[in-house]
């Protein structure tokens, strides 16, 4: 059996030093947003109390989809190469990175150069996305929506020779009979889309998974607990979000702070996943377990 953790949106906090020279274009009006709003309502209080509740599962993999900074400052991503580091070693993490991250251009970047191995694996055509990180019977194939947007624009992108190169591994992956789990930032269902903040190729994604298949698609971005389904080869493949990790109870737009832990075990000739969420209610102050089901 191999557990395996999901945790999204850090949005690590406090926000630091911020230069007039760095508040140009969009990091201008990110700042702003944050200081009249997200700053009261994403708190790393909320988060380390989650993270310590996460870390006491003792899961085998924790999965990671985006967004661990606000503009994508050199010292935001610094700083969560360090938090990476804190959460555990990069042989059992692996991040895919969120619209945040490349918040400017050049930031992804940055990203990859100090985030370093957990945003790092098994990669075709020496391209940096979508790579593969095998454990066990489980294989966890991370891609890439992470663009650079316009101010007052939050959308991804997934394009064709991503989805050539995802084509190919689920491909490879399926006939070695792995458990594939595919993250991406934002989530790639019809239900979920919108002009300014929804997935640009989110179609194309979709026609990847009918195609070759996958057990699983993990996804961050909305801020919110969700369950979905797409079409997949054999069957209907779940598509799971989960609320930003330092999301503070109270807050006016997002679900409160969560994590999900996903059991996954072979049976016979299929699988066994059960999906437990564990996070903070609207009310009380403790981390609960607040679903369980199972996938299959």
């Amino acid at each position: 059996m191999i557990t395996l953790a999901h945790i999204s949106d850090l949005h690590l906090s406090p926000m630091p030093a911020v230069s007039v020279r760095n508040l140009v274009g969009k990091r201008l009006t990110g700042f702003l947003n944050w200081k009249l709003k997200r700053h009261g309502e994403l708190n790393s209080e909320t988060l380390t109390r989650l993270v310590t509740h996460m870390q006491a599962q003792n899961a085998d993999f924790t999965a990671v989809t985006g967004d661990l900074t606000n503009l994508a400052l050199p010292d935001e991503v610094a700083r969560a190469g360090d938090w990476l580091r804190g959460l555990g070693e990069s042989d059992k993490i692996a991040v895919c990175p969120g619209n945040h991250d490349a918040y400017v251009p050049g930031a992804l970047e940055l990203a990859r150069d100090l985030w370093g191995p957990y945003l790092q694996g098994e990669t075709l055509e020496g391209a940096a996305f979508p790579f593969v990180r095998r454990v066990g019977d489980v294989a966890i194939v991370s891609c890439s929506s992470a663009v650079p947007t316009p101010p007052f624009f939050a959308v991804g992108r997934f394009e064709e020779k991503q989805a050539a190169r995802l084509e190919r591994m689920l491909k490879l992956l399926g006939d070695a009979g792995y458990f594939r789990v595919v993250l991406i930032h934002h989530p790639p269902n019809a239900e979920l889309q919108h002009p300014s903040f929804g997935l640009k190729g989110h179609r194309l994604f979709r026609q990847v998974i009918a195609k070759e298949g996958a057990e699983l698609v993990l996804h961050g971005h909305t801020h919110r607990s969700s369950i979905h389904h797409i079409p997949g080869l054999k069957h209907e493949v779940p598509v799971v979000g989960v609320a930003a990790a330092s999301a503070a109870q109270g807050g006016t737009i997002d679900d409160p702070a969560r994590y999900n832990l996903f059991r996954i075990e072979r049976e016979g000739d299929g699988w066994h996943c059960t999906m437990r969420e564990f996070g903070f209610q609207r009310l009380g102050q403790d981390i609960v377990m607040r679903m369980q089901m199972r996938i299959y």
